[in-house]
């Protein structure tokens, strides 16, 4: 059995939509005839296809990518285990596995900020932080431009972080603090 999408978020346009690609495998050890496959408790979808009724394993991706299936399936494969450790910085560094509440909205609500908080560390570290940062998780970039002693102070109603001058991350502070200061200006001519 393959999982459900709904058609509320399928129904867009065309060329927006989703496709389903649905893959079966066949089962390389057999287990003996006659018996479910519910009985087997196996991790994955199986069902028994065709006159001897062997055993395959059934899969779908869901993507709205317009590539053709085989390409599909082998982009999604080359993906294979680069999921893990981005939901283990959810879970772990973003506070993803500790629910709030027993209420599901928040903590839809909960986990909704985690991505966000996500989503802006990656966007940081590929568009503003140097090319050795891209692969360093969040608890490196805590300890190395986040939690740093200084000192907020307000002037001339600025708000401005005092740092030592002799901080090994000033100079990589300041490059980021220009690149946001130049996207901040970019966004506000538009």
């Amino acid at each position: 059995m393959v999982d459900f999408v709904p058609s509320a978020i399928a129904d867009t346009k065309k060329d927006e939509g989703y496709r389903y690609v649905a893959t079966r495998e066949l089962l390389p050890k057999q287990p003996l005839p006659g018996v479910d496959p519910q009985q087997l408790n196996l991790p994955f979808a199986a069902t028994r296809l065709g006159p001897r009724q062997r055993l395959y394993k059934i899969s779908a991706i869901v993507t709205n990518r317009q590539l053709p299936g085989d390409e599909i399936i082998w982009w999604h494969r080359q993906r294979c285990g680069k999921d893990e450790p981005s939901h283990g910085e959810l879970k772990g560094a973003l506070a993803g596995g500790q629910m709030p509440s027993g209420d599901f909205g928040e903590n839809a609500a909960w986990w909704a900020c985690a991505v966000r908080a996500d989503n802006l560390n990656q966007a940081m570290k590929l568009l503003k932080l140097p090319g050795e940062w891209v692969g360093k998780r969040l608890k490196a970039i805590r300890a190395r431009l986040i939690n740093l002693p200084g000192r907020v102070v307000t002037r001339s109603r600025q708000l401005v972080i005092r740092l030592t001058a002799a901080h090994p991350s000033n100079w990589l502070i300041q490059a980021v603090c220009r690149g946001v200061a130049k996207i901040a200006q970019s966004q506000a001519v538009i």
